[in-house]
């Protein structure tokens, strides 16, 4: 027997100084196979044209559908209603600047995240259009791939609790980039490169382990893995940097 569900969703419009936050409330007979995507549409057909909320692939390659559903952030396209119970709470993402109702732009924290790790591979040598691409091992490569599947949804952010204290956090999503660019041969980087920009409490050492990064992760990525890895990769770096006893270590192995 199809259930009624009653979907309660955040409503507000930032750019209209009548407006105010409140939530609306819709009913709905479930059909077979529904997604919170479907539902969003069905109630924007049959209720209210005015609700916003973002959505471009419905396949959940884009991230651009992400919120929080009853309290946890999940991509509307890919959550079935049938694993929800019949009551359905729908806010936007925490942390990103609200657009309107369940609409957040995640763009321009990516965007600016991207510039603050130098997201790009850094190498001293020339590019050559008319030479072939070195070749990369194949276990290589698959590291970097499986790291390079981020969505940028923003559901890592949206559960972190240091971003939820601090805005300047990288977060697991940031901490990722730079965990690819690691394993990137291309890349001339140094780990005392990297502590330059991660190695910090607004990088690496902001992460307090809460582990909900990657329990909420659509496509299922190793972050506290990665995480874990690069964090001790910083503190062994910061220890080089700082303890006399490294710097006499290293010159005794030189003589």
């Amino acid at each position: 027997m199809a259930r009624n569900l009653t979907f309660h969703i955040f409503r507000h419009n930032p750019a209209d100084p009548a407006s105010t936050p409140h939530m609306d409330t819709f009913v709905l007979n479930e059909t077979a196979a529904m997604t919170l995507f479907i539902a969003l549409n069905r109630i924007r057909e049959e209720h209210d044209p005015g609700l916003q909320f973002d959505f471009c692939c419905r396949a959940g390659v884009c991230g651009s559908c992400a919120m929080v559903v009853n309290g946890r952030p999940a991509l509307a396209c890919h959550t079935k209603t049938r694993d929800l119970p019949e009551s359905v709470t729908l806010l936007p993402l925490p942390f990103f600047k609200l657009v309107g109702d369940l609409s957040v732009d995640t763009g321009v924290w990516f965007r600016e995240m991207y510039q603050r790790v130098e997201s790009w591979i850094h190498t001293a040598k020339a590019f050559d259009p008319s030479k072939k691409e070195a070749r990369m091992a194949n276990a290589t490569a698959e590291a970097i791939y499986e790291l390079d599947r981020c969505i940028e949804c923003g559901c890592c952010i949206a559960a972190c609790g240091t971003a939820r204290m601090r805005e300047d956090f990288l977060g697991a999503a940031g901490l990722n980039r730079v965990a690819r660019f690691r394993l990137d041969p291309r890349d001339e980087r140094k780990d005392a490169d990297y502590f330059h920009l991660i190695g910090d409490d607004a990088g690496i050492f902001g992460c307090m382990g809460l582990l909900a990064c990657e329990d909420v992760c659509p496509k299922h990525l190793p972050l506290q893995d990665q995480l874990a890895a690069l964090r001790r990769k910083m503190a062994g770096t910061a220890l080089r940097r700082t303890l006399p006893f490294f710097r006499d270590v290293k010159k005794i192995r030189k003589k």
